[in-house]
């Protein structure tokens, strides 16, 4: 959640004790493509209230970045409330909800991005490979580069393609030479499904790339300091139905090597590339589970009511 007129100032974070428990389209639910266990014999839609309680599970095997009663204020607006998530190695998860739900607002905590806004105060805890990543020991700088972000809209830097993709390594003194920085260069637009289409004109200005080939270069330049978590949000919503499914494809491959956070208002490309969906309502964390379940089989009222199209 971006608000106008804030200026670069430094988030208030408070400690909160840990605790422990278990739009543009509005389709109705799509078809996963993971299929799930075949004894999955749940009831369908347990749940009608709208309590602080999470449905579902929201711990993972191999937590990479653990979020623990997190809470997000914009000066009066109390935006997160209690969310309470487990981020796993080598997997994709989607955040999905109505606009203002507070997706994007708790995966902006995860690289502190809330930090430029004046007025935001963030209670809880999140940890990244067991470090508090609001401690005041840890550089905001050198957290993003272990949590990059994809955003919205495709923003590569008034520089040349090759300088987008080396800005990183250089800030960060990842090259030794400039054989080095090449080899980053080339190998992190390898791995963006780029480099063939822009090796011939690497001197030429990223802004001249075509949207879907500037969203991969926002990508090749996220992934050329070597993060740990990939957060996008909404990285397809600007583009073309091919530039979105190559997009896809990539995260799918992406996510061998990363953790991957999506934000995501369509629910095709939540069942298409994520293993686990979350399902967040008026700042509350709803009801997270495996993507198969969550759309063949939600527990909670308020999550069938949005895959299918009642709300949202």
């Amino acid at each position: 959640m971006t608000m106008p007129g804030m200026s670069e100032a430094k988030v208030t974070h408070e400690q909160a004790p840990a605790t422990t428990g278990s739009d543009a389209d509005r389709p109705s639910a799509p078809i996963p493509r993971r299929s799930g266990p075949q004894d999955d014999r749940r009831p369908h839609v347990r749940v009608s209230e709208f309590t602080d309680q999470t449905v579902g599970d929201i711990h993972c095997e191999n937590p990479f970045m653990v979020a623990r009663n997190v809470n997000v204020y914009y000066g009066e607006n109390h935006a997160i409330r209690d969310v309470s998530l487990d981020i796993g190695k080598e997997q994709v998860i989607a955040l999905i909800g109505p606009s203002g739900c507070g997706k994007s607002t708790f995966l902006r905590c995860l690289n502190r991005m809330n930090d430029s806004i004046e007025s935001a105060r963030v209670t809880g805890s999140i940890s990244l490979d067991g470090q508090d990543i609001y401690s005041r020991e840890l550089d905001p700088v050198a957290l993003r580069a272990r949590v990059g972000m994809v955003f919205q809209k495709p923003n590569p830097f008034p520089k040349s393609i090759y300088d987008n993709v080396a800005y990183g390594p250089r800030i960060h003194g990842l090259a030794a030479d400039r054989a080095e920085l090449d080899d980053i260069v080339h190998t992190s637009l390898e791995r963006a499904g780029l480099l063939q289409e822009v090796k011939d004109r690497l001197d030429e200005p990223g802004t001249g790339l075509s949207g879907g080939q500037q969203q991969r270069l926002c990508i090749a330049r996220t992934i050329a300091v070597n993060p740990e978590v990939i957060l996008m949000d909404e990285p397809c919503s600007a583009l073309d139905p091919i530039a979105t499914a190559r997009i896809e494809d990539l995260m799918d491959e992406l996510s061998r090597d990363y953790a991957i956070v999506i934000v995501t208002h369509s629910m095709q490309q939540a069942a298409r590339v994520s293993r686990r969906v979350a399902y967040f309502h008026l700042g509350r964390l709803v009801e997270v589970d495996d993507t198969d379940r969550i759309f063949t089989n939600p527990q909670h009222k308020l999550t069938e009511d949005y895959i299918t199209g009642r709300i949202g």
